[in-house]
């Protein structure tokens, strides 16, 4: 028998900053960000979708539900944080490590990222398609980590973009990997260049949102997107099939791209470490509105 997750108690006394719920009427395994802090991938949340993701790997993408044995349909990412999907990387850890000039941390928290997104770009070696549901603010590693989805549904008044450029750095995880592939090599310079917080309804226009979906309606949104799937499951499971042997995002891809992230994440000047300590003094401040910081810093 197909080893299988167990959900009925079992992965929830794990887990501090993550919720996972099954639902066996459409198939869908949601994992949420349930962060009391920063939202931010610090390596405690990292180290928790890992296991995650490896849990569903070792299954073969089963579940057990109900007393049942069940079949992940779909493997669905968001948040449960008011307002915010995700502010990305652990800056405060990041100017800390730099300042220190210490590169085998720096390479180990980047490691640990693109550990979690090789698993689910690969869907697990599952073949279970993948979504992302962004209720709020997705910045940097945040954006990142939601478009490692197949689909992204997005609220309107979302905001997402990679503000990395505004310290002299990149979102060196995965974002031009997954950008470019996505909507071509010009679009994803524009963005991750521009420093600019985008619009759910702009990056629809774009192609990087595939679902646009009212405020407070993006739950539904999920899940009548799920009922028009229904009918071509199979069509839609094999192009994402597809894709990843069209244009695969490698493990070794992503490695290299974190060397060169680590490398240029040790050139940072104090001035330009002084514009990140403004942003983790927003974050900190308040979590939930960091962008007012960022605009400011990106029109200076």
């Amino acid at each position: 028998m197909e080893k299988t997750i167990g959900l009925n108690g079992v992965l929830t006394t794990k887990y501090t900053q993550l919720i996972t719920r099954f639902d066996a009427d459409s198939g869908a395994l949601w994992m949420l960000f349930n962060q009391g802090g920063v939202p931010c991938f610090n390596h405690q949340l990292l180290g928790e979708i890992h296991h995650q993701h490896s849990l569903i790997e070792q299954s073969g993408g089963y579940v057990e539900s109900g007393g049942k044995t069940e079949k992940i349909r779909y493997s669905i990412l968001g948040s449960l944080t008011p307002g915010v999907f995700n502010l990305g990387g652990q800056l405060d850890l990041f100017r800390s490590l730099i300042r220190r000039g210490d590169s085998d941390s720096l390479r180990l928290y980047a490691k640990k990222c693109i550990d979690v997104i090789a698993q689910r770009v690969c869907h697990f070696n599952a073949d279970i398609p993948t979504i992302t549901l962004i209720q709020g603010d997705a910045l940097g590693g945040g954006f990142e980590a939601a478009l490692t989805s197949d689909v992204i549904i997005a609220e309107r008044s979302s905001l997402m973009g990679f503000p990395e450029i505004l310290f002299n750095l990149f979102p060196g995880m995965g974002a031009y990997s997954l950008v470019a592939r996505k909507i071509g090599i010009h679009l994803a310079e524009k963005i991750i260049l521009s420093g600019k917080m985008y619009k759910a309804e702009e990056l629809f226009e774009m192609g990087l949102v595939n679902v646009l979906a009212e405020d407070g309606k993006g739950e539904q949104a999920v899940q009548d997107y799920l009922r028009k799937q229904e009918r071509r499951s199979n069509g839609f499971q094999a192009i994402q099939r597809v894709r990843q042997l069209y244009n695969p995002v490698t493990y070794q891809e992503l490695s290299d791209v974190t060397d060169i992230w680590v490398e240029s994440a040790l050139k940072l000047t104090e001035k330009d470490l002084k514009v990140m300590d403004r942003l983790v003094r927003s974050q900190e401040r308040n979590f939930t509105q960091p962008l007012e910081e960022s605009r400011q810093l990106n029109a200076a």
